[in-house]
């Protein structure tokens, strides 16, 4: 007859805290926060004619296939930046929701290379009023979120038990 090795205990994880409100309302901002990217991406492909217009304007004397190819070169990576930042978005959402401590590190990293991001575009692009708006409520949700999960209410949720 067989019978299981004798363990020293339950092999059971400790019992779930259920995230604080703070952690909630961060998580909410995070869903938040990937929808305005994808807001985002949907303004920049309905904005395509001011898009060539200010590709002219800086260059005139561009042909059409080259003015096609500013037009690719700046439009299809802010698509895929705009759904790999939605995808972040969710990920993050999913992880702190879960009290993963990682997961406050991480979002703070991607706020920081947000941070950067929208300064260099204030800096850089000239006369993209809509992506520099878009951008600051982009950073803003951003904000919101490192404040909540960083608040003093919401540590605790993030400290797992010892093993």
């Amino acid at each position: 007859m067989y019978q299981p090795y004798p363990t020293s205990g339950p092999d059971q994880e400790p019992p779930r805290v259920p995230p604080p409100r703070l952690v909630l309302d961060a998580v909410r901002l995070m869903y938040a926060g990937a929808v305005v990217e994808v807001l985002a991406v949907v303004i920049a492909l309905v904005s395509q004619g001011s898009l060539k217009s200010s590709i002219l304007a800086q260059h005139p004397a561009y042909t059409a296939a080259q003015l096609h190819t500013a037009e690719g070169a700046r439009t299809v990576p802010l698509i895929a930046g705009g759904v790999i930042a939605a995808g972040l978005w969710i990920w993050m959402a999913w992880a702190n929701r879960q009290g993963r401590g990682w997961a406050r590190v991480v979002s703070a990293v991607f706020f920081g290379i947000n941070t950067l991001d929208l300064i260099v575009a204030a800096v850089v692009v000239k006369g993209a009023v809509a992506s520099l708006v878009i951008g600051a409520v982009i950073w803003l949700v951003g904000l919101g979120v490192i404040v909540l999960i960083f608040n003093k209410q919401s540590s605790p949720f993030y400290r797992r038990p010892a093993a």
